[in-house]
């Protein structure tokens, strides 16, 4: 009987970037808490851009942000996995050196940190993911615990993700395609698979008892640490190969379809 459901927004739930999801998915998310079962959210974006995302129904969520880098339920944090802050200098330095073409942005427990000055990407960071954020001089002269460092570049950083940055520090950092237009950067410890496994140790769910979604290579952690995961059918090959079941895209809706399933089926948890 499946208790956890976990999905990913970005190319899972909706599509990449929007700052709303749809109202079924928002009344499946009530039912199913209704019922006595748990709902985690587990994205690459940040809590509070999940919480505002998700504001009717925030304090029913399980929130998996950053990748895994941080897990809050109700009021209390139950994992937080900074980086390395040499990583961070090294890795900021290196990055700098894309701003002619890319945007970066940093995250804390506390927020965004954002040097760019480009209207669009602070736009984006502000409406479109609906951050809590800070543009800053230099966010290494922030004294906050570093959580994540993301690249983007827009329409596709793929090609710079997978030959050169993916390459050069997955020895040190956990280092991923998050999209297409996203290269995310944490500690090595960092992956959503772990981090749900942490959830369902708190919980007490089995792996048995929990259903997962995802479409991206940052996903196939979490569809490895679930029962029953589902990969989208816009998703990558590598996480369809992961998945157990395929489900139709966030275009005809395919996670509410399926949760919608699994309600009819099962009046009580």
């Amino acid at each position: 009987m499946i208790r956890l459901i976990a999905t990913d927004i970005d190319g899972t739930l909706v599509k990449e970037s929007t700052p709303e999801v749809y109202p079924e998915i928002l009344s499946a998310i009530r039912e199913w808490t209704d019922l006595g079962g748990y709902f985690c959210v587990a994205s690459g974006r940040q809590y509070y851009s999940i919480r505002h995302m998700f504001e009717q129904v925030s304090d029913r969520i399980i929130y998996l942000a950053e990748n895994g880098a941080h897990v809050r339920y109700g009021k209390q944090d139950i994992l937080v996995r900074k980086m390395r802050r040499d990583y961070v200098e090294e890795l900021m330095m290196q990055l700098r050196q894309y701003y002619d073409e890319c945007d970066v942005v940093v995250s804390s427990t506390e927020g965004s940190l954002i040097e760019s000055r480009s209207e669009e990407f602070i736009k984006l960071i502000a409406e479109g993911y609906q951050n809590k954020y800070r543009v800053v001089e230099d966010v290494l002269a922030v004294p906050e615990d570093i959580i994540k460092i993301a690249i983007r570049h827009e329409g596709s950083i793929r090609d710079l993700g997978e030959k050169v940055l993916i390459p050069q520090w997955q020895d040190k950092v956990k280092a991923c395609m998050a999209g297409e237009d996203w290269v995310d950067f944490m500690d090595a410890s960092v992956d959503k698979g772990n981090a749900l496994k942490v959830i369902q140790e708190y919980l007490g769910v089995t792996k048995e008892q929990t259903m997962a979604f995802g479409d991206n290579d940052n996903d196939i952690g979490l569809l490895a640490a679930a029962g029953e995961s589902y990969a989208v059918e816009n998703a990558r090959d590598s996480v369809k190969a992961q998945a157990k079941h395929i489900c139709p895209s966030y275009r005809e809706k395919g996670v509410y379809r399926v949760i919608e399933k699994q309600l009819r089926q099962q009046d009580e948890i």
